[in-house]
Order: structure tokens, then sequence, then C-alpha cells
């Protein structure tokens, strides 16, 4: 039985100094007094001499839970399975090696192991206010935990005191509380700053409670903000983490949904890797605090942003804001103010930057659009050599200049088309119309012109150039972005296309490891699930002579395991295990896991959009795995059904049906011990003809049953020979029921020698089966007809009387289990309806068929096919 998960508790107080390490320990002490098994996981050291006395009055996990750099084991932590543990600073990083790279993930992992968990925090150290706290403690603050660990545990304690006793304990130097990289306390308070950081505190544990009550469903809250939706805009600015901050603090007041949202433009392609990685740590703090990602692409980023707004219902947009261009007159308008034209009816919020910050990331971004490549200036110079030459042989035809210029704009055209950056394309404009002006007006060969129009064609032949190759390089970059798009969407497709074909489970997980080979261009590694537990790795790599020893060791797979047992991803790029050479995911649906997937990864992460298709691709497969899963069930479930429906009719008609032929039995017995000498000898002899009769019915219905249940589990064994099929019509006749002296029974055989190949034991069981049936059915009197005779290779025998016949209704049904057609026969015994059934059985088991149908002009035909068998006479 799984354990119920731990229970965590919170010191919360809104600065280093003011008692929560003591008043965690106080408690604990309080709780180790009413039986509970307490551990100190980490505390961290200190000075003040109460707290030292108290921790050392407490059991510390391996012997010193005050370890160096505040070390904490947490497999011994986990072996040890205290009830309570003791975790200072929930914050704090763990130092490289450890399994998870900060504190708070080790919480939750005890907290999963059923243990529960004391710890301290400070308001600095909450993801949404550490900006803020950032700010008033003139610092960044390194370490940090996300919004949802603080709102999600069972207890917050706000650790109190007046900023004027703090300020008395810090001047005293009384306080020695580890900050991580900040600086010391007194370094950084004032008491204006305590008072600051005092008030967020507050504001923080109320934020919490209203959220509880939300939680709990109060309807006039959700009537209140059910309608607020906030969108903030990602980049890869240095405030931008700022402003995602400050928009999840506006969806915490509001109630809100949380949106980020990223448009990726033609130049995501050309970030430097500094930037790309930014991205990703703003989109990692959007995730952490609650915002659902969206990725679009767009040239036109003010447009896009609006219509999302408009479709996905925003009320509020968040947005940074950058300082405008010095330049007065010709500057182009900003983002922001771009936003603004678009949105009418909404609410946009626009963060400023700092000014410095600002200008040094617009300063990189310029300098990044100035990178220069040597090949792609050579194909520059190429490209306009080759438009000079044409030019000058349409100058020596006489061409007009309008011609030479159409050759330079088509260059500028072509330079667009085949170089990445589009200041090549700008450049080459103005190249072009200094070429154009060298080589072929008068006077040539200099920059001077003598004609006064020629300034005007010069600006003419600039603007074509220009606009031209800027639309050419737009068109180039559309083109792109929709190939990678299709290229996704078609991924996709497929795959759902190939789950749908796919027919166990092997094979789903065979195609989710294809299609994320094709997408990813990484080698994949996966792990099934069989009966609870990880299997073996499979490795699906890129090129098949590639060395994939290195993804299947035991580290690995350790990784793997831990993702497996936890529900959560794990490995390279992420904060648990990134020694791993591997990003591992679950193949889950809720708490369900049905597989790990491993990506090998390199240095860089996968962007948003890669990571959110290989997502959609895990979900699609555990969802097929899923319905495989039902499937597989249900069909168990249908056939336990069938087999209890059976087993019900079974015994239904076996205690309903039995008892007329054993009433009979045990009458006809009892008047014979009682009465046995009063009766003459005819008497004696009709009564014992009928308990033998009983008895034989009885006989026979079990002989079905058992031949019914063999054939039903495939443990009825064939034993094939060739035949005759007269020997075996006439050896199944003289065991027919005695009642067939009242029906005329005539044999006709269309061949001298039949031979079939069959189990004669099995095959007389079907004649006396339709025999039975012909006499049962059919009044006293009637004809029944068997005749044989050889169709192809097929030994065909039918069957046929002349009583009143089956229904159209009752043929689709007549060879079904239990189905008895008309419930009353000559002896008024029920029949089990398990007669037909069998004899299906045992025909299709020899390859053959049967078949009822009318005779004319009234009656029925039972007809039946085994195979022939040939046999070779030597005389």
């Amino acid at each position: 039985m799984a354990k119920e998960r731990g229970r965590l508790k919170i010191f919360f107080g809104y600065a280093a100094g003011v008692g929560k390490t003591y008043a965690m320990l106080q408690a604990a002490l309080a709780a180790r007094e009413k039986g509970i098994d307490v551990v100190i996981g980490s505390v961290s050291p200190h000075t003040m001499p109460e707290t030292a006395a108290l921790a050392d009055t407490l059991e510390q996990l391996g012997g010193d839970g005050r370890r160096a750099a505040g070390e904490f084991d947490l497999d011994a932590a986990i072996l040890r399975s205290p009830q309570l543990i003791l975790m200072d600073e929930l914050a704090r990083a763990n130092p490289e090696g450890c399994r998870h790279a900060r504190r708070y993930q080790d919480v939750e992992e005890l907290l999963k192991a059923g243990i529960d968990v004391y710890t301290t925090v400070n308001a600095q150290n909450i993801e949404s206010l550490s900006d803020i706290a950032a700010t008033i403690m003139k610092h960044s603050i390194k370490d940090r935990i996300p919004d949802d660990v603080f709102d999600r545990a069972d207890q917050v304690e706000l650790i109190d005191i007046e900023p004027q006793e703090l300020m008395e304990r810090l001047k005293c130097g009384t306080i020695d509380e580890k900050q991580g990289e900040n600086p010391p306390a007194e370094a950084c308070f004032s008491i204006e700053n305590l008072t600051a950081l005092r008030e967020i505190a507050l504001r923080r544990c109320a934020d919490r409670i209203n959220r509880s009550g939300d939680r709990r469903g109060t309807d006039r809250r959700e009537d209140l903000f059910a309608e607020e939706h906030i969108l903030v805009c990602l980049s890869a600015a240095p405030s931008n983490a700022r402003i995602v901050r400050t928009a999840a603090r506006m969806a915490q007041v509001f109630h809100g949904s949380f949106t980020a949202l990223f448009v990726k433009t033609p130049e995501f392609a050309r970030w430097d890797e500094e930037s790309l990685q930014r991205l990703q740590e703003n989109i990692r703090l959007a995730e952490q605090l609650g915002a659902e990602i969206q990725v679009i692409y767009s040239n036109d980023i003010p447009f896009q942003i609006a219509e999302f707004a408009r479709l996905s219902a925003v009320t509020k947009i968040v947005i940074g804001r950058s300082p405008s261009s010095q330049w007065k007159f010709f500057r182009k308008m900003t983002l922001t103010e771009q936003l603004l034209t678009n949105v009418s009816n909404r609410n946009v919020y626009i963060i400023p930057e700092s000014p410095s910050s600002a200008e040094s990331f617009r300063r990189k971004k310029r300098r990044n659009k100035l990178v220069f490549s040597l090949t792609d200036i050579l194909k520059c110079i190429g490209i306009l050599v080759a438009a000079s030459c044409f030019g000058y042989i349409f100058y020596k035809l006489g061409f007009a200049e309008a011609n030479i210029i159409t050759v330079y704009v088509l260059a500028v055209l072509l330079i667009s088309v085949v170089v990445v950056n589009r200041m090549y394309s700008v450049m080459a404009s103005i190249v072009s119309v200094f070429v154009f002006n060298f080589l072929f007006t008068e006077p040539r060969f200099t920059l001077r012109a003598y004609d006064q129009g020629y300034p005007v064609t010069f600006l003419i032949m600039f603007i074509a150039a220009f606009l031209t190759g800027t639309l050419a390089t737009k068109l180039k970059n559309n083109a792109r972005q929709s190939a990678g798009a299709a290229f996704r969407t078609k991924i996709l497709f497929d795959t759902n296309q190939m789950f749908q074909r796919a027919r166990d489970k092997e094979e789903i997980m065979s195609v989710t490891a294809n299609q994320l080979v094709k997408l990813l261009q990484k080698d994949i590694v996966m792990y099934f699930v069989k009966d609870g537990k990880l299997g073996e790795p499979i490795v699906f790599p890129i090129h098949e002579n590639a060395d994939t020893a290195c993804y299947t060791t035991e580290r690995e797979r350790e990784v793997a395991e831990w993702v497996f047992q936890n529900n959560k991803h794990a490995g390279k790029t992420t904060r648990t295990m990134p020694e791993a050479r591997c990003r591992y995911l679950a193949i889950r649906i809720n708490d369900a896991v049905y597989g790990v997937v491993g990506i090998v990864m390199r240095e860089q992460a996968m962007d948003v959009f890669e990571n959110s298709i290989v997502l959609s691709i895990l979900g699609e497969c555990a969802l097929a795995l899923e319905n495989q899963k039902n499937a597989k069930e249900k069909e168990e479930a249908m056939i336990l059904a069938k087999n209890e429906q059976l087993r019900a009719n079974l015994l239904r008609a076996i205690s309903h049906d039995l008892r007329t032929p054993l009433t009979s039995i045990s009458g006809n017995a009892s008047n014979l011990l009682s009465n046995g000498t009063s009766f003459d000898g005819e008497t004696k002899q009709t009564i014992y003809q009928d308990i033998y009769d009983d008895s034989m019915w009885l006989i026979n219905l079990v002989e079905n049953l058992l031949s019914v249940t063999r054939l039903e589990e495939g443990r009825l064994n064939l034993n094939l020979a060739a035949e005759l099929v007269d020997e075996v019509v006439k050896e199944a006749l003289s065991h027919v029921n005695r009642l067939k002296s009242e029906h005329t029974i005539t044999v006709e055989n269309k061949e001298e020698f039949l031979l079939a190949k069959m189990d004669a034991r099995l095959i007389v069981q079907v004649i006396i089966n339709i025999v039975d049936n012909a006499i049962k059915y059919t009044p006293k009197g009637s004809h029944i007809e068997i005749e044989m005779k050889k169709e192809g290779s097929w030994a065909v025998i039918s069957i046929a009387d002349d009583g009143p016949g089956i229904s159209d209704e009752n043929k689709k049904h007549v060879f079904d289990m239990f189905f008895s057609g008309s419930k009353k026969i000559a002896d008024s015994r029920r029949s089990l309806g398990l007669g037909l059934a069998l004899c299906k059985s045992i025909v299709n088991s020899h390859g053959g068929e049967i078949r009822v149908e009318d005779r004319e002009p009234h009656g029925t035909v039972f007809t039946f096919t085994l195979p022939v068998e040939e046999v070779q006479l030597h005389e």
C-alpha cells in the first residue's frame, strides 16, 4: 500500500534573523514530546547559543545535520524514514553532484515518501517577490523557490518581529544566518528596507490565504475573477524575468488565468547562444509561476500579440518598454507603440526597463545583425560582378539604361535569396547604384553624372533594389518558417496515423521513438514498463553504427528509474541529475506511467517549440497505450462476461432440464423397489426402457457438454483417418434415439466408395445430434433422408426431414450455444441447445462447413462437408 503524502510546514519570515530556525526547532521539540519521530536533516550553522542548544537536543541525520555547506543526504533520509524531518533554508542550492539542484526538490521527494517536513523560507526567496526584494536589498537574489511550492504548503507560520528589534540584533552581531551568495545582512538592511520587506511578506501570506479560499470553491471570488486572463510577452531581454514576475503577481491578485506568449520571428535563427539561454530561462520561469506557454510564428509581432489576445479572450497584456530612440525624425515606432495601436479594448501594462541594460541589449542585437561572413561577402561580389558583365553586354548591344538597372535589381534579389543576413541586400542595393553610375553613366568610370535626371534614376534604382531585396528576404524567411512548421505538423499527423495502425504496445513505442528521431535528429532511448517495473533500454540511433553503450549505463538507468517512480522529467538540461547524458521524460497520462523516453542532449536545451512538439507526441503515445490497455481490458471483460453468461446458462439449463429425466429415473426406480413384485413382465419392461432412455439422454448430454468444453478450450485432439462415410453413418444410426422406429429413416449413397478424412468418433456424434434433432422436432411418421455424395474435393452429407421446418429468424441462431428454438419437444424435455453448436465446432475443426436450408415443399436440410481422402489401390 502506498504511503500517504507527507505534510509541509513553512516557517516564513521577511528577513534573516527574525527567528525562523529557532521557532522551527521549538515546534520540532514539541512534536517529539508527543511521541513523533523527529530528525534534523539539515540546519545551517548558527552562533546564537539558544538555537545551537536546541539543535543539539535533536537527532541529526548522519550524526551531523549541520555538515559543511549544509549538505543533505536524501537517500539516507528516505532510508531512515522518520515521521518528521527538519530542513532549514528551503530555497538554497545543493552542492554539485547531488540528485537535485535545489533543496525544495529534495523536500518534494521526502513528502512523496510520506515524511512530514518543517522548513524555513524568507520572503526574498519566493520567485515572484525576488525582483522586488532585490531592489530593496540592493543585490540580486540567487536562491529562489517557485511560488507553487509556497502556496501548496499545508501550513505556513509567519515569524514576525518589529524591524527595530531586528536592527538591534544586526547591530549586536548576534545573527549569522547563512545567506548563500548574498552580502551580509547589516550591509543591506535599514529600517526602511526591513519595513518594506515585512510589508511584502505580510501581503504574500494574505494572498496565500485568499488562494486557499479559492481552492475551497468560494462562489463570490469565482464570480468576481472568472473573466480575468493575463498575457505576458516573452523575450530574451535581461529585464524580461522581472516583467514575467510582475505579470504573475497580477494573475495572483486578479485570480485569473496566466499565459506567456513568445512570437518567433525569422531573426530567431540568428540568435546567439546567450540570448537563446536567457529565453529558455525566462520560459522556465514563466512555467514555474504557473503560466501556460504559447509559441507562434510571425514577422509582425504587435499584430500577432493583438490577434492572440483577441482570440484567447485576454483582458490584460503585460509588456516591457525599451527607451525610445534619440532620433526625433524618421524613427521607427517601438514595439510598445505598435501594440497600443493594434490593441484597442484591452488594458496594456507597460513595465519600464533599466536604461543601461536595455541599451546594452540593443547594442548587442545590433552587433549580432552586423556580423559578416566571408562566404556571403564573396557571394555578393560574385553576383554583382556577373550583373556588371551582363550590363556591359546590354550596353554594347545598345539596350536602354532601364534594362541594365533591371539586371542590378535582379542581382540584389538574388543576393537576398542566397545570403542569410538582410544587411547584405541593403549594402548590395547601395553598391549597385554606385557600380551602375561608375560603369554606365556619362562620364563613364567616374562617380559624376552630367544628366540632371540621374540623381532621380539612382534614387529609384536604390529604392527598387532595396524593396525587392527586403521582400525577397521576408519571403525566404517565411518560406523557411512555413517549411519548419509544415514538417512538424506532418510529424504530428503521421504519428497520429501510425498510432491508429499500431497493433501492440511495442509497435506504439517504436513509432514514438522513430518519430522523435526524425523530429529532433537525436538518438533516443526507450524504456518499456512491464508488470509495474522498468524494462531494459532500447536505443534508436540516428546512425546505424553509432556507439550507444554510454546511453545504457547503470547511472543512466538510475535517472530513468527516478523519472518512472516520480513521474517527472530529469537528466541533462534539468535541475535533477543534470550530469546524465540524456533528458528523460515520462510517457504518462495523469499518474499512470507507461514508459520513459531519453533524448540524447548536447549542452543546449530544446527550444520551447520543439519541447511542445515532443510533449504532444509523448501525450499521443500515452493516449494510444491507454486506449490499447482499455481495449484489452474491455476484451478480457467481454470474454469473462461471456464465460460467466455461459456458466450461468449452463447451470440454469442443467438445474431446470435435468430435473425431468432424474425425477423419472428416481420415480421408476422407487416403483420397482416398492412394487416390483406386483408388476407384470410387460410393465417392468416398459419401466426398464424408460430408465434406460432417460439414462442415455443424460449420457449424451454429458458427452456434449464435455465435448463443447474441450473444443472451447482447444483441448479436443482430432484423430484423423480415412473412413468410409457410409460405415460412419451406419454406426451413428445404431446409437440413435429409440424413437427412430416411429420415423422412416433412409440412407442413399451416390458413390460406391466415398472416403473422407475424419475423426470417426466425433462425426458419429455430429450425425447422431442432427438425426436426434429431426426425430424430436418432427411429428411421428415423418421421413428422414440421409444422402452422401462427392463434390470436388469434398464429401457432402445431407440429413433432410419433411417436418414443419425452421423459421428464417431461427436459422440465424440455430448453431448458437444454448439456442433451442421451439421450447417444447415430443418427450416434454427441454433441449439445452448444445447439439448443433457442437456439430458446428466439430465440422469446422475438420476444415468443413455446416449449413441449414429449407426443403421443398416443407422440412429442413442440414448439410455438412468433410475433406475427401483418396486411397491408392495396388493390385
